[in-house]
């Protein structure tokens, strides 16, 4: 049998999940067959699981095809009902081990904590066991929410043994991985209050080894759009250049989709632009009905990966009014920095979490939750500023999102790979 020479596997939530982290599997699969790898694997969920665990899902029939050399595996559950959780890890598990099991250099990469990095590490634990000796490197990636939601959660209930599980997996790594300065940060004072209670050393591990990989953008998808197909997007769901806003993100509370709605109902600015929401998520019925009756307000829940970039260069105003809730915190905001590099109106955002490290100086920043703030201030950037301020703030963002280019941000993550050695 003819093997790959060196294979790098992903273990993610993948396409059809709406989630930046989806996306970033895509761009460094991608990266990764211009840099030696000759097999490159997703090792995700079937889509019957996935649409029956309620995730925001884009449309099956126009997600975007991969390069050849990347191959998307969704292993079947291992079992039957009498198995109710866990079979599909089995699945997962079971199929990472016969890829290790292949006498071929890899690397394997786990975005989430809960449950793919636990796959990796037993995966790898197994193929150990059984005297493969697999020739691996394993590298976990902490994006954000598996922070603020699943180790902040056990550590409000009290479930410390949980969260030991997670932070002993986590270490149990080659090499550990954060998706932003804030989310390293996250991870060390949970740590420590693991430690505080359970006389653990977790903190200063994590300290020491905790390192910060952005997500990875192809910004080439993103630049420069070609005007008259910014053109025909908008005319064909009604809209004009310059004449709405854009909210285009999981419509959840705490992305400050309710928010936002309040204050378009109040905006000096409503008979000039319209308020496009775009995305699906857990509120979106929730805020159709609270939006029913307003006639300005337009719901896009099938904008595929092309017309999400030019309903972003079209856009008067980029909203994205995210702030802090128990279950999330946005730790990065990839899609702002995706808008950054596609242009077209200024962003109104927050600093919540890790957003200031994705937009820098270059967006306008309103406080988390101040729906007079967010309604003025879309007021004045519509209404009052300057086609040079806009320009300028443009210019900038994009200078800046270009920092989060694909291909620097793997040839960061992976620089072992970049030189043309496997651990």
């Amino acid at each position: 049998m003819n093997h790959p020479s060196r294979r790098l596997v992903i273990v993610v939530r993948a396409d059809p999940v709406i989630c930046g982290h989806s996306g970033e599997a895509r761009n460094l699969a991608e990266v990764a067959l211009t840099r030696g790898f000759d097999d490159v694997r997703l090792l995700t969920w079937p889509i019957a699981t996935l649409e029956a665990a309620g995730l925001p899902l884009k449309p099956l029939d126009r997600l975007l095809p991969y390069s050849d050399g990347i191959t998307v595996e969704r292993p079947e559950a291992v079992g039957d009902y009498r198995v109710p959780d866990g079979r599909h890890l089995a699945g997962l598990t079971g199929r990472l081990v016969e890829l290790l099991s292949e006498p071929v250099p890899t690397v394997c990469l786990s975005m989430y904590l809960v449950p793919h990095t636990t796959v990796v590490v037993d995966a790898v634990t197994s193929a150990r066991a059984a005297g493969f000796n697999p020739q691996v490197r394993t590298i976990a990636k902490a994006v954000g929410s598996d922070v603020t939601n699943v180790i902040r959660s056990c550590l409000r209930e009290g479930r410390f043994g949980a969260a030991t599980v997670l932070f002993t997996t986590f270490l149990a790594n080659d090499d550990l991985v954060a998706v932003s300065e804030y989310t390293r940060d996250e991870i060390i004072a949970s740590a420590a209050e693991v430690d505080a209670h359970c006389g653990t050393n977790f903190a200063d591990q994590c300290r020491n080894r905790v390192t910060v990989s952005y997500p990875p953008i192809d910004s080439a998808a993103f630049l420069d759009p070609e005007p008259a197909a910014v053109d025909a997007a908008l005319a064909r769901r009604g809209l004009e250049r310059d004449g709405y806003i854009l909210f285009l993100s999981r419509v959840a509370r705490a992305k400050g989709i309710y928010d936002l709605v309040i204050a378009y109902g109040q905006m000096r600015c409503r008979d000039k632009v319209k308020l496009v929401v775009a995305g699906t998520g857990p509120a979106l019925e929730h805020v159709r009905a609270m939006a029913k009756e307003d006639d300005r307000i337009i719901f896009l829940d099938d904008v595929d990966d092309e017309e999400k970039t030019l309903l972003m260069r079209g856009c008067a105003v980029y909203a994205l009014p995210t702030k802090p809730e128990p279950d999330f915190v946005e730790t990065f905001g990839i899609a702002l920095a995706e808008k950054m590099l596609a242009g077209g109106g200024p962003i109104v955002t927050t600093l919540t979490g890790g957003t200031g490290e994705a937009v820098g100086d270059t967006a306008v920043v309103v406080e988390p939750g101040d729906i007079n703030a967010l309604a003025d201030t879309l007021d004045r950037v519509v209404l009052e500023m300057t086609p040079e301020e806009k320009a300028d703030l443009e210019r900038r963002a994009r200078a800046k999102a270009l920092e989060f280019d694909r291909g620097a941000v793997f040839d960061s993550l992976f620089p072992q790979e970049r030189a043309g050695v496997v651990a």
